[in-house]
């Protein structure tokens, strides 16, 4: 089998063409709170409950789940409820301890995805349990083969009931979004599978709660086939993620004003073209961010070494070196000459401003 054969997933109680809502907070904190985050998104109309109860952490020391002992809590989400429940796995003793809880959904994270000796043991110990539904997330980087190579390895253990979650790719420097998300790479993903259920996690592109409604419309407008978002009784304090949570209320109040549009199929080129114009732009200012930082750098470096701010000869190699390399590129001359003009005059002001805040400052 192919992954152009992977069939859309379906679940009890969510009509055939609606959009997957999957909802629930970040981590299952105590029994309490998980309970009282499921009956707040079960008033709302969520069917899919998402918690995480192990938490893989950059760092240690900080909140890495309550372990097996929260699977009894998803359990009894699923009795009082009726909710299928979802949590992430990273390792063959989380799936294993997971399929004896009888949890419906677990997910691969970005880290996971991007270890193709994790998934393949994962994907081993699946083997003969085609009845869970198992989603894979993006790798943390941008690489779309590893996306399709962790499907590919599950697909080749016989499991069917597979889907994709996109939550964007890590990357460095100062970004509007926690992570950059580069709607071309599932878009391409799409192409590869275009029956496969793919999902978007807003909250942890976005990073913060006022990005999720927006990034969401995106998604449902692009073709995505539901969303994946944490939501948390009390978000503000909650042990993790703490800043991209937002309450059941507030969940509930976006979803009502989604737009769901029909016929508007994924294949849109325009749409699609359009998206990526975002996603060049994106970069281009995060670029340009990191080309000032350096510039503020050498004016530090001129004026401990009583150096001019502008050096003229410098400016005309690089001038001369851009427009030879922008023809290269098939840019006409005269835009390559505005841009690199326009680059150079914000470097030399902010170099500027910051000599003249030392300067108050030598003085104060």
């Amino acid at each position: 089998m192919e992954l152009q054969q992977i069939q859309p997933l379906s679940f009890p109680g969510i009509d055939a063409g609606a959009p997957f809502i999957i909802a629930g907070p970040c981590s299952a904190e105590t029994e309490q709170q998980t309970l009282d985050a499921a009956r707040a998104l079960s008033a709302i109309g969520v069917k899919l409950f998402r918690a995480g109860i192990w938490k893989p952490r950059t760092m240690p020391g900080g909140f890495e789940g309550v372990g097996d002992c929260g699977l009894s809590w998803l359990q009894k989400v699923k009795r009082e409820t009726g909710m299928a429940v979802a949590t992430e796995v990273a390792t063959i003793d989380h799936v294993r301890a997971a399929l004896d809880a009888g949890i419906d959904i677990l997910w691969v994270g970005a880290r996971t995805t991007a270890n193709p000796f994790a998934i393949q043991d994962i994907a081993d110990v699946l083997k003969g349990h085609d009845e869970v539904a198992v989603l894979v997330k993006n790798p943390v980087n941008p690489d779309l083969d590893l996306w399709l190579g962790a499907l590919q390895r599950l697909l080749g253990a016989g499991i069917t009931r597979l889907g994709a979650v996109h939550r964007g790719f890590s990357s460095a420097g100062a970004h509007m979004y926690r992570n950059d998300p580069q709607w071309h790479i599932p878009f391409e993903l799409r192409r590869h599978a275009p029956s496969m259920t793919i999902l978007c996690d807003p909250s942890h592109i976005g990073g913060k709660r006022e990005f999720v409604e927006k990034l969401s419309q995106i998604a449902l407008d692009t073709g995505f086939d539901g969303l994946m978002i944490e939501s948390h009784c009390n978000p503000d304090q909650a042990l993790s993620d703490s800043a991209q949570q937002i309450t059941p209320s507030d969940l509930g109040t976006m979803l009502s004003r989604l737009v769901i549009r029909s016929g508007k199929p994924i294949e849109d080129e325009l749409t699609l073209l359009r998206q990526q114009i975002d996603d060049c732009d994106h970069e281009l200012l995060a670029v340009l961010a990191r080309r000032m930082s350096v510039a503020r750098e050498i004016g530090l470096f001129k004026k401990v070494h009583n150096l001019r701010v502008v050096q003229p000869a410098r400016y005309q190699d690089v001038m001369k070196a851009r427009l030879a390399e922008g023809s290269m590129l098939g840019l006409a001359e005269s835009f390559t000459q505005q841009i690199v003009q326009a680059i150079h005059e914000e470097s030399v002001r902010q170099q500027l401003d910051l000599l003249s805040n030392n300067n108050t400052s030598d003085k104060s």
